[in-house]
């Protein structure tokens, strides 16, 4: 395999280096020079990674390209392009479908959609592929775990799960600004924060004959402070404004459309 990217971001960056500190670790890779900064630190680091001298010469030089280009300008960059019927496309891009892909990189056969996280680049979490890709299963799974599905509306739903992270810092972020207030030193609250969730998410993989549900009640003893939090924030709504955040972000996704470009209103 010669892998070649379109796009040198955060995601890039997370797939190479994972991909290199793997034990086989042998694909040479060619980036694309658009971001000349995270580009030319990548081939600084490793020996067989290298910046093509533009995206053409990244096609030109490789069998399997993958897409990582931001949504708002992935119609403009491919257009560009020209693609060969044998390349393998892997599009990174979340919210345009597999088929709108396939149109903008005809005459391409194979197009897979892969879902990677940035915690690859030290093989952890999963990645979500669709269809089925023997090749693309095995070169993730130097990463970590592989989810392959067939239907594009599970890849869909499974996609919105990944909305998730930045609130989930967020709460993180809550607790810990909390108690600072209380007078907790700040290292002393990070730390002490970082140990107990890291815990708290490895329970499911430790006790997978119990639902999310099942653990929740375990750890909230009747009348005790757990039970007492998920109340209220319960009897406020929270958990289905939640739901109703994730349905948003589904419609986004299952419409292919690109997030707006301008500032919330």
């Amino acid at each position: 395999m010669k892998l070649g990217f379109i796009g040198t971001g955060a995601l890039t960056s997370a797939i190479v280096t994972g991909l290199k500190s793997a034990a086989d670790n042998s694909v040479p890779v060619l980036l694309s020079p658009r971001n000349e900064e995270v580009a030319a630190s990548l081939a600084l680091r490793y020996p067989d990674v290298r910046v093509a001298a533009d995206n053409q010469a990244v096609l030109d030089s490789c069998d399997t390209v993958m897409l990582a280009v931001r949504p708002q300008i992935a119609h403009e960059v491919l257009a560009e392009l020209r693609f060969r019927r044998d390349h393998h496309v892997v599009s990174l891009i979340a919210t345009l479908s597999r088929e709108e892909i396939a149109g903008l990189v005809a005459p391409v056969e194979q197009v897979t959609k892969a879902l990677p996280m940035p915690m690859i680049a030290h093989r952890q979490g999963a990645t979500i592929i669709c269809p089925p890709d023997r090749r693309m299963a095995a070169l993730f799974g130097r990463l970590g775990k592989v989810i392959e599905v067939e239907d594009p509306s599970e890849f869909d739903a499974l996609s919105v799960v990944t909305a998730t992270f930045a609130s989930y810092f967020k709460y993180l972020d809550t607790i810990h600004g909390w108690l600072k207030q209380h007078g907790v030193a700040n290292a002393r609250a990070h730390d002490y924060i970082a140990t107990i969730f890291k815990a708290l998410a490895n329970a499911p993989e430790t006790t997978p004959d119990m639902g999310f549900m099942d653990l929740a009640q375990d750890y909230a003893t009747r009348g005790g402070i757990n039970e007492q939090v998920v109340r209220e924030l319960t009897a406020r709504n929270v958990f289905d404004a939640f739901a109703e955040s994730l349905d948003g972000v589904h419609r986004r996704i299952a419409a292919g459309a690109a997030p707006p470009t301008g500032p919330p209103s």
